[in-house]
C-alpha cells in the first residue's frame, strides 16, 4: 500500500494552498492577456527529445503504450506548448499563452520538490521584443506580490553575454566547451567553486581559465554597480539588458538585478534569462525563465521566437510557511444540527436549502446523538439546532460557535433570506 518513490497525496489543506496559488495566476493572467489552456499530460518522446537530445530520458518517465509507440509524461509545460503554438499556423501573433498544472520529473526528490509537482507557466510567441520579456519579468514580480511574499529579488541575465565571455576567455567557440563552461556556472549555487574546479579539471579545462569564468559569474547588482566592478564594453548584449532593465524600471519593477552566475540549466535558451529568489530563504530559484527562440526553430518554426518563465508552486508554499503568509483556509461555514430522529428530515432540507445559496453547510449522515454531531460543528462558524420545542414555534435555535451565544430565529425568515439571517457578510 505505499506510493512510488517521488510521489505523494496532496491532502485538502495542501490542495487549498494550490488552488490560492492558482485562483491568484489565472486572475493575472486574464488581466495580461493571456489564454489559459491545459497542453496533453503525454507527448510522444521523440517531441520532448526535440532540442535536449536522448540524454533527457534521464530525468523524464517514458514508456511504451499499447500501439508500440514511445511516449513520456511532461517535464514542464513549455514543450507542450511551444509543439502546440509552432503546429497552429494560422494563430495571431503575438500569442500569449498561460497554464498551471501537474508535471513529472524523475529526478532526485528534495524539499519542495516531489517527482511530480505542480507549476505556473506563461509564455509569448512571436517576433523576438524586448518588450515581451518585460512583460513576463513584469506578471512575474505582480505574482509574488499578489501573493504578499517579501524580499523576492529577480536576477537578471543574458545567455549571448556569458557565452560570449566564455569564447573570449578559452579563446574557442566550440559549442561542446561552451555547454560544459555553462553547466559549469549552473553548478555554482548548488557546489563550492573548489568542487566544480575539480570536477571540470578531471576533464581537461584549464584551472586558471575556469576560475576566471566563476569569478565573473559571482558579479551581480545594479548597472551602476556592475560597470563599476568591470569593464562591460568588452560584454556582447551588454546594452540589451541594459534596455531590459530600463523597461522594467519603467513599468514600476524595481526588484530586478543584474547576476552574471543566472544561465539556466536548459540548453534551449539563447537571450535573456532569469530567476525568482526569496533573499531570505536557501529554497534555491522559486521561478525562472527566458528567451528560446532555438525551440521554435527546433519546431521547424523559424518565423517566431519565444519568451516565457514556470515557477515551483510547491516551492512557493514552502516560502509561503517561512514567511508566515499562508491564507487562513477556514470557511464561514454552517453546521446543521438535529435533537432526535424525528428532526432529522427538517434539518435536511434546510441544510439542502443552504447549499443551494451556495453557503457551505455540513450535517451528519449518520444518525449519531447530538454530542457526536458537534464534533462536526466544530469547525462551523455557526449552528443552527433543529429541536421539537422550536420547531413547534415555527423557530430553530441559533448558536455562534466562535463566542458560544445562542438564540432562536425563525424558520420562515430563514428559509425567505438565509444569507441575510445568517448575517454572513459580517463573518
Amino acid at each position: 500500500m505505499e506510493l512510488p518513490r517521488g510521489m505523494k497525496d496532496f491532502e485538502s489543506e495542501e490542495n487549498a494552498n494550490i488552488e490560492h496559488i492558482r485562483s491568484h495566476f489565472k486572475k493575472l493572467s486574464n488581466l495580461y492577456g493571456f489564454s489559459f489552456m491545459d497542453p496533453s499530460p503525454i507527448e510522444l518522446l521523440s517531441t520532448l527529445e526535440t532540442k535536449s537530445g536522448p540524454g533527457i530520458r534521464d530525468e523524464i518517465y517514458y514508456f511504451k503504450d499499447k500501439g508500440d509507440r514511445e511516449v513520456a509524461l511532461r517535464f514542464d509545460f513549455t514543450m507542450g506548448l511551444t509543439r502546440y503554438a509552432a503546429s497552429q499556423k494560422s494563430m495571431k501573433l503575438p500569442a500569449k499563452i498561460s497554464a498551471f498544472g501537474g508535471v513529472f520529473r524523475y529526478d532526485e526528490p528534495q524539499k519542495g520538490r516531489y517527482r511530480y509537482f505542480h507549476q505556473w507557466d506563461i509564455e509569448v510567441y512571436g517576433k523576438a521584443s524586448l518588450e515581451s520579456e518585460a512583460e513576463i519579468i513584469e506578471i512575474t514580480s505582480r505574482l509574488f506580490d499578489s501573493l504578499l511574499l517579501k524580499d523576492i529579488t529577480i536576477d537578471i541575465n543574458h545567455r549571448n553575454l556569458v557565452e560570449s565571455y566564455i569564447n573570449k576567455v578559452f579563446d574557442s567557440k566550440e559549442p561542446e566547451l561552451v555547454a560544459d563552461i555553462l553547466r559549469a556556472v549552473d553548478k555554482i549555487t548548488k557546489k563550492s567553486q573548489e568542487q566544480i574546479v575539480k570536477e571540470f579539471q578531471e576533464k581537461g579545462y584549464d584551472t586558471e581559465k575556469l576560475e576566471k569564468i566563476l569569478e565573473f559569474s559571482q558579479i551581480k547588482g545594479t548597472i551602476s554597480e556592475v560597470e563599476n566592478v568591470f569593464d562591460t564594453t568588452q560584454l556582447e548584449s551588454w546594452d540589451e539588458l541594459k534596455a531590459l532593465i530600463d523597461s522594467l524600471e519603467n513599468r514600476g519593477v524595481s526588484n530586478v538585478r543584474i547576476n552574471f552566475g543566472i544561465v539556466r540549466g536548459l540548453d534551449y535558451y539563447s537571450g535573456i534569462v532569469f530567476e525568482v529568489f526569496d533573499k531570505n530563504s536557501t529554497l534555491g530559484a522559486l521561478a525562472g525563465g527566458g528567451r528560446y527562440d532555438t525551440l521554435t526553430k527546433a519546431f521547424n518554426r523559424e518565423d517566431i521566437g519565444a519568451t516565457g518563465v514556470a515557477g515551483g508552486v510547491e516551492r512557493i508554499m514552502l516560502t509561503m510557511q517561512e514567511q508566515k503568509i499562508i491564507p487562513e483556509s477556514n470557511q464561514n461555514r454552517v453546521a446543521v444540527l438535529y435533537i432526535n430522529e424525528e428532526m432529522q428530515k427538517v434539518a435536511h432540507s434546510i441544510t439542502s436549502l443552504l447549499r443551494l445559496n451556495n453557503i457551505p453547510t455540513d450535517i451528519d449522515l449518520a444518525g449519531r446523538n447530538m454530542k457526536k454531531q458537534m464534533d462536526i460543528a466544530t469547525n462551523a462558524k455557526l449552528a443552527i439546532i433543529v429541536g421539537p420545542q422550536e420547531l413547534e414555534n415555527g423557530n430553530v435555535v441559533l448558536k455562534d460557535m466562535v463566542t458560544g451565544t445562542e438564540g432562536t430565529i425563525s424558520l420562515e425568515k430563514l428559509t425567505e433570506d438565509p444569507k441575510s439571517i445568517l448575517n454572513l457578510e459580517k463573518l
